[in-house]
């Protein structure tokens, strides 16, 4: 129980009473009749009502009729039995008061109704507060609708949640056009990627708001340059509401830029172009630019000339007394006038040579007409001219060419990239290599290779615009700069473009040549940063365009970089290998199912230790192409092939074996030489050497790929088509090789099963080859439906997972072994 003592005393009135006298709350109870019965304090002194008076009153004699009229329909439903809420204003003038009532019928204990119980709250300062909010929303939904920018309200996801009239009008589309997508379908997807990587850290708080420059799409299709602000409203827990856009239509503005850029460009080629030498200063006589003439004449770089003062790199002197001149553009400045120099002055060379010239020299304005700096027009009045000319030319172009070298090549992709990041657009840059060039220097000279040159940058030059450079780096090697491009597509075309239209063959001292490029290309700033790792890139996309099979084109990424360090490293230890023995040849057998019998066995080149793989062919077979290591390579298997197969023969029986041979491998002038060598010295009889060859070396080899295959017919060398019916080979072309076999590529051999197309490919391949008197072998036969098909269709030479695995030679040989005893069948 309590402690008594803690207990306040019980008012003499009793609690309820007590705390209803002094409650904070308004209290009355009428009856049925509207008539007063009851009313404390604060009730009475809040409505102004004396009590005495109002006792026992109807509300209509005691109430103001206005307020009387407002609340006589809750009364009148409180009595009928609900209970009702309302708002409602008391008093006049500066005395109004709000207040909110709530009236509840007294039901007794039959269910009548005896009267309504009124609960009157002060809501006065949350009306006065409801106001000003509504007041202030009221400013703020005008300032935003007729706001002179766009503005916008959008969801965390993209969809509009608010827009203005000028949103609306500068994006040519209605409110509930907006209202009904998202911030995503109209904007630019270029500019895409960007917006949502900004949008994701104002998310997640990294950022307060952000700002960009950014292209929407307009609804009748044009491009709408807008400065974009974005904020984020959070609730009190934090988490994000919606996000408040401004947008400031700069597509104008974008335009006189784009003007501007050009004249600039157009002053630049221009300067850079013209036959006299021109130097600028600022109004401090301080060197700004020269151009490659005024470089050539004075021997000063711009680089090295820009930042000094002009006395320092333009020298004159008179011819007589050896005096110095003054500098002519001194006064032009001065004065704000044209001056001209007298005409025997003499230019002072950094190294010491002189050269007469002429010159004019005069102010430049600002658009107010302020003097701003000076320029200085000169030109060389001598044989010297001739000779500063063509050291501009040679110091920038290529002699074999025409084309402009690595270091002006160098110099306009920096200034495309700061071009290109001034106005947050793209740049990229395309390497371009000549698949096996080395092997036409080696096989027709460097005077065919020079001339193949030549004809590769003029179609080159001809497959680009006009603003867009073409440099030779020398050797095979090629870049494209295209200064502006919209999107990786403009890069891809242009790639398209060079391959297609170098894609027919080149005359060269009789010859046709058929040639393929690899190119790589990288975009700024997707892929770099600066100049350097632009061209970088570039060449890292190359090399893995020629890792793909060359005649393509590769975009770089990131994961090139991994790849490229991965060749690299292949390339290290492959010359190791090399040196350690470590490559070794599988053997492959092929079957003949009528007869039941292994007739031969492919050989595929393995690195292994251990008996486990160090890399794959897969993997190192590409670096060994590309780095030449597959030369020396080829040569040591198809040794070591004609070796083990005499070794077989004279064991067992005549096993034919074939050897893959590379395009760079075939291509090589000593290659009839090295195949010569390898049959003689393992005494090989030809007949049980075949080489595989693919459709692409044949066709693309022209005559002396004809000449080489005749030769080594002549020989007695088996000659098959590898992977046939995937490349692009000519039915009509394939009666004037002399090949033997067609092997039927895996991927037909995989679905004749079950797939119709590839069925019918299949048995046509297999009629072709009998009509052509060749013989016909499919690989890749790894079930019996497949053999049986291949048969039944005039097939009976297969070679597959069905029959064996590639093996060591000493598997191999036991397995020769246990069939010639009739320990093993096929």
């Amino acid at each position: 129980m309590h402690d008594p003592v803690n207990l306040q005393r019980e008012p003499i009135e009793g609690w309820p009473a007590y705390v209803l006298a002094r409650a904070p709350a308004l209290v009355a109870y009428v009856d049925a009749s509207l008539r007063y019965r009851y009313a404390n304090e604060r009730y009475l002194e809040w409505m102004g009502v004396d009590w005495s008076f109002a006792l026992g009153s109807h509300l209509a004699d005691v109430l103001s009729p206005t307020l009387y009229a407002g609340i006589e329909p809750n009364l009148r439903a409180a009595l009928s039995g609900r209970t009702v809420v309302s708002d409602h204003e008391i008093g006049e003038g500066d005395n109004t008061r709000y207040a909110q009532a709530t009236f509840n019928p007294d039901v007794a204990e039959d269910g009548a109704i005896r009267g309504v119980i009124i609960a009157v709250i002060d809501i006065s300062e949350r009306r006065e507060l409801e106001n000003r909010l509504l007041e202030s929303q009221r400013r703020f939904s005008q300032a935003f609708r007729y706001a002179a920018i766009g503005m916008a309200l959008v969801y965390p996801d993209g969809r509009w949640l608010q827009v203005n009239d000028a949103i609306c009008s500068m994006l040519g589309y209605s409110e509930d056009d907006l209202l009904s997508s998202t911030f995503q379908d109209i904007t630019h997807p270029d500019d895409l990627a960007a917006d949502l990587a900004l949008v994701d850290r104002l998310l997640d708080g990294e950022l307060m708001s952000y700002h960009m420059e950014k292209r929407y799409l307009h609804r009748d299709g044009h491009v709408v340059h807008a400065l974009l602000s974005v904020s984020l409203v959070r609730d009190e827990t934090n988490q994000p509401l919606y996000f408040v856009s401004q947008l400031q239509d700069i597509t104008e503005r974008k335009a006189f830029e784009d003007a501007l850029f050009r004249e600039r460009e157009l002053a630049e080629v221009t300067l850079k172009s013209i036959g006299d030498a021109v130097i600028t200063t600022d109004p401090n006589m301080i060197v700004t630019s020269l151009n490659p003439i005024a470089e050539a004449m004075t021997g000063w770089s711009s680089h090295e000339a820009v930042g000094r003062p002009m006395d320092e790199v333009f020298h004159l002197r008179d011819p007589l007394t050896r005096q110095p001149i003054p500098n002519p553009l001194i006064s032009a400045v001065t004065k704000n006038a044209i001056v001209g120099l007298t005409t025997d002055a003499i230019l002072v060379h950094r190294n010491g040579f002189d050269s007469p010239i002429e010159d004019s020299a005069a102010p430049i304005h600002d658009h107010a007409g302020n003097v701003v700096g000076g320029v200085v027009v000169f030109h060389d009045v001598s044989e010297t001219r001739a000779l500063a000319l063509k050291m501009a030319h040679l110091a920038h172009h290529d002699t074999l060419t025409g084309l402009p070298n690595r270091a002006l090549l160098q110099s306009r992709i920096e200034l495309a990239v700061t071009v290109a990041m001034r106005r947050t657009q793209r740049t990229a840059v395309l390497f371009v290599d000549i698949d096996h060039f080395k092997q036409i220097n080696d096989t027709l000279g460097h005077a065919a290779g020079d001339a193949m040159l030549q004809e590769v940058a003029r179609r080159i030059r001809m497959s680009v615009r006009s603003d867009d450079t073409v440099s030779r780096l020398g050797g095979d090697e090629f870049v494209v700069l295209l200064p502006h491009i919209e999107s990786q597509r403009d890069a891809a075309s242009v790639a398209e473009k060079v391959l297609e239209v170098c894609s027919q063959a080149v005359a060269v001292e009789g010859s046709e040549l058929a040639i393929s490029f690899s190119i790589g290309i990288s975009v700024f700033p997707d892929d770099a940063r600066d100049a350097d790792a632009l061209m970088r890139n570039a060449d890292t996309a190359m090399y893995e365009a020629k890792m793909q099979g060359r005649n393509g084109f590769r975009f770089f990424n990131a994961a090139m970089n991994e790849r490229n360090a991965a060749r690299v490293r292949i390339e290290v230890e492959l010359r190791k290998a090399l040196a350690r023995n470590e490559l070794s040849l599988h053997y492959q057998p092929k079957v003949d199912t009528r007869l039941g019998i292994i007739i031969g066995a492919e050989a595929l080149l393995r690195w292994q230790v251990d008996g486990e793989d160090v890399y794959t062919p897969e993997q190192f077979i590409p670096v060994a192409e590309d780095c030449g290591l597959i030369i020396p390579i080829g040569e040591w298997a198809l040794r070591e092939a004609c070796r083990q197969t005499q070794e077989w023969h004279t064991m067992y029986r005549p096993l034919s074996v074939s050897v893959n041979v590379s395009p760079l491998q075939f291509q090589q002038t000593r290659f009839f030489e090295t195949l010569r060598d390898a049959l003689a010295e393992s005494q090989l009889h030809p007949t049980l050497l075949e080489l595989e060859l693919t459709e692409r070396m044949v066709m693309e080899g022209g005559d002396h790929i004809a000449s080489l295959l005749r030769r080594i017919k002549e020989l007695g060398v088996v000659l098959s088509l590898d992977d046939f019916g995937t490349g692009y080979c000519s039915l009509s072309y394939l009666k004037h090789f002399p090949i033997d076999t067609l092997k039927i590529d895996r991927a037909f051999v995989r679905d004749i099963a079950w797939d119709a197309d590839s069925a019918a490919i299949t048995s046509a391949i297999i009629a072709m080859a009998h009509s052509l008197n060749k013989n016909v072998l499919a690989e890749g036969v790894e079930t019996m439906e497949q053999a049986t098909f291949l048969g039944a269709a005039g097939c009976p030479q297969m070679q597959g997972f069905l029959f064996g695995k590639a093996v060591s030679a000493k598997e191999f040989e036991a397995r020769i072994a246990a069939i010639n005893t009739g320990d093993l069948t096929v």
